[in-house]
């Protein structure tokens, strides 16, 4: 309990720390003021503070009885992370040499301590090991070859990710060390530190216009992969792919629009949303519902099927219709209804969800892009934190194999973007025809 409330005391002051240094950066005389004192404020100067907390914690930690201000320091290295970011963008400050030096501090920072944690049991070594010869082939081999190609070496999203969840597992592991008795996902969450920094690694090979193909390729055997685990009866593996496919279709419209795509792409995206939000939840409701299960899948694919074609065919057409606002319910908020449902509801129940989630989808009520608006109207920083969150959360219900928390939480979400994708339309009002 006392480590828990260390544990908290470092978060508060490392995201306050981190709040004000958001705050001040956006400031005229902050950044005059910066670049006045670039030796100790560039970021890349940041990075070397950073990395030398980090060093000075893993020693206290590990080598002395100090280990709370250890966790205290750690925390404010692992928020600087954030902090130098912010600098380089609002003070123009970005460098190539900088590209380089901020993913390498991270691994300074994180790295050590998780081979800390291996040495003193609460880690696999073996894990911890695949993940140092990741990051350091990914820091030196990979980005020496991307220099050669003439290619950018900068982070994606996925190493971005990872490092967070590095961080988190970090400050977890203090936790473990004190408290045995609290579950361990550590290894589970190492397996998908190694899983991103591989995607990391792969994706700076891949020219920017396949980028969307290939997620919305990834979506589309997350909806094959869905349908081999249902008709095995593992519905709640079934639904954690399909999630996963969820998070490949968020990103490839992005993707498409920052990179461009090929002509195959759109065709290649509507096949994917139909086995993965169509398909693969029409199949687990036939499992997972009554006698009559199979007509209510039948009726959902119909559904998203009509939704689709109506789609293409007419509502990327309107000119009435805004950008960025969906004429019905997105088939993956329709498909998430049925996922959670499926989890906790009766079998009766579930067939009449499962009927709603068709009414939305075929309806005309208007609900927001989640990817192109909303999702960008989050801070950066803000959204890394929740896919690591996300990920976190998917990894301790496979743990613990929670399969109520599972469905609770997906109905959650989704009624969370109902009541949120509604509100955050410009203009929002219900017509007469909608109340």
């Amino acid at each position: 309990m006392e480590r828990l409330l260390v544990i908290i005391f470092a978060a508060a002051i490392a995201l306050v720390f981190y709040y004000w240094c958001f705050r001040m950066v956006r400031r005229k005389s902050v950044q005059e003021y910066i670049l006045t004192h670039q030796q100790i404020l560039h970021p890349n100067a940041i990075c070397y503070w950073r990395a030398a907390m980090a060093i000075i914690a893993y020693l206290l930690y590990f080598f002395s009885s100090f280990q709370t201000p250890a966790i205290i320091l750690f925390s404010l290295a692992a928020v600087l992370d954030g902090v130098d970011g912010l600098v380089a963008r609002n003070c123009n400050l970005v460098s190539t040499w900088g590209e380089w030096l901020d993913p390498m501090c991270d691994k300074l920072t994180y790295l050590p301590p998780l081979i800390g944690f291996a040495y003193t049991g609460i880690l696999s070594s073996r894990l911890v090991w695949m993940l140092v010869a990741l990051e350091l082939a990914g820091q030196f081999l990979v980005r020496h070859v991307l220099k050669l190609i003439q290619s950018s070496g900068a982070a994606n999203n996925f190493g971005k990710i990872k490092a967070i969840i590095c961080f988190a597992l970090v400050v977890y592991c203090t936790l473990l060390d004190k408290n045995p008795h609290v579950i361990n996902i550590g290894d589970e969450i190492l397996i998908a530190c190694i899983i991103l920094a591989s995607a990391s690694i792969v994706f700076k090979f891949v020219p920017n216009r396949l980028y969307a193909d290939i997620l919305s390729t990834l979506n589309f055997f997350c909806g094959i992969a869905s349908l081999v685990f249902t008709s095995r009866g593992h519905l709640a593996q079934a639904i954690m792919v399909i999630i996963a496919g969820q998070l490949f279709d968020l990103f490839d419209g992005r993707m498409a629009e920052k990179h461009g795509g090929t002509k195959y792409g759109p065709y290649l995206d509507d096949i994917a949303d139909f086995v993965s939000f169509g398909l693969a939840p029409a199949y687990i409701i036939t499992r997972a519902g009554g006698t009559l299960s199979w007509l209510f899948g039948l009726i959902f694919i119909g559904g998203v099927a009509f939704r689709l074609v109506r789609f293409v065919t007419v509502d990327k057409k309107r000119q009435d219709l805004p950008e960025g606002i969906f004429n019905g319910l997105p088939s993956p908020a329709g498909a998430m209804i049925v996922l959670g449902a499926s989890l906790v509801a009766p079998p009766n129940l579930l067939s009449v969800i499962a009927l709603i989630s068709v009414g939305l989808m075929v309806s005309h009520v208007r609900f927001t892009h989640f990817g192109r608006v909303m999702l960008k109207q989050i801070p950066k920083p803000v959204f890394f934190m929740l896919s690591a969150l996300i990920t976190v959360i998917l990894v301790f219900i496979l743990k613990t194999k929670n399969v109520e928390m599972f469905g609770y939480l997906l109905s959650g979400a989704v009624l969370l973007y109902i009541i949120t994708g509604r509100k955050s339309i410009p203009g929002y009002s219900c017509s007469p025809q909608e109340k």
